[in-house]
């Protein structure tokens, strides 16, 4: 699905780099089959040196004949970067945008005739290779193009595929999510030091916690209630320390968070397009 193909990064920050890592990784692709565009001079030697693949400052070098073109770039410059490479992608090549709150509909607007497109929706996690993305993609997008972009980001992690009306309430869950989550490892350690716990010691207990607890709701199946209830025994600390986080409404405060934030893409997307 993309070995073999020519493939285009515009912008070269970190969600392009991890992709590339993670491509490279797993053998996907190789170094002369990608091209990366970056305006900074330091990204550039950095790619260059770490991966050894072609960067260059020009943006239309990087997706002239590739089969695959991947926007890496701020969605507050994606109009401006459109209008420049839409002479460069006259042969209609699978382009996957991760810009967040950046319909389809404004990129085929921008690509006159493009149908091959993908919106992607990852998170920082991807870095580490264990990143969640969500997929959304333009009417009548092939089978084959659609494998391709699944392969691509489950290079870094997770794929999971949605309808592009949700990409904001993905964005609110699992795009800000991260940052919930090191908030939330952050207070668990700073109970552990207010217990007795040297920081180090309290900092390491609470992350890895967090991520064991993670993994046995993916690994095992059941609902995270379930397996809250396994840890509760009668009069026990656990059930005493659940009835603390009730009272301090942990779990309607972060059912609000996700709700906040998916608002607050909503309304970034909006004023994106009132600037049209």
């Amino acid at each position: 699905m993309l070995t073999g193909r020519q493939i285009g990064f515009v912008g070269g920050g970190n969600m392009a780099e991890a992709l590339l890592a993670g491509l490279l990784r797993q053998g996907l692709t190789t170094p002369d089959r990608v091209v990366i565009s970056d305006p900074l001079a330091s990204r550039q030697e950095l790619l260059g040196r770490e991966f050894g693949v072609v960067v260059t400052a020009d943006n239309q070098a990087a997706v002239r004949g590739a089969d695959i073109v991947v926007l890496c770039v701020e969605p507050q410059v994606l109009d401006d970067v459109l209008a420049e490479l839409a002479p460069s992608l006259q042969s209609h090549p699978l382009v996957i945008s991760v810009a967040a709150g950046y319909p389809l509909s404004r990129i085929q607007a921008k690509l006159t005739g493009a149908t091959r497109l993908v919106r992607a929706m990852p998170n920082t996690p991807s870095a580490i290779g264990v990143g969640v993305t969500a997929l959304s993609s333009a009417a009548g997008l092939s089978a084959s193009d659609r494998q391709a972009a699944e392969r691509l980001f489950e290079s870094v992690g997770t794929v999971v595929v949605v309808e592009e009306r949700l990409m904001d309430a993905v964005t609110g869950l699992s795009g800000s999510g991260p940052a919930y989550v090191f908030a939330m490892v952050e207070a668990l350690a700073d109970g552990g030091v207010l217990a007795g716990l040297p920081r180090a010691t309290a900092q390491q207990l609470a992350a890895q916690t967090v991520a064991g607890a993670a993994r046995m709701v993916l690994g095992e199946g059941e609902h995270p209630a379930v397996l809250k209830d396994r840890v509760a025994s009668p009069g026990g600390t656990t059930i005493a320390g659940l009835s603390r986080l009730e009272q301090g409404r942990l779990r309607a405060t972060l059912i609000s968070a996700v709700e906040a934030a998916t608002q607050r893409s909503q309304e970034l997307g909006k004023a994106e397009s009132d600037h049209l």
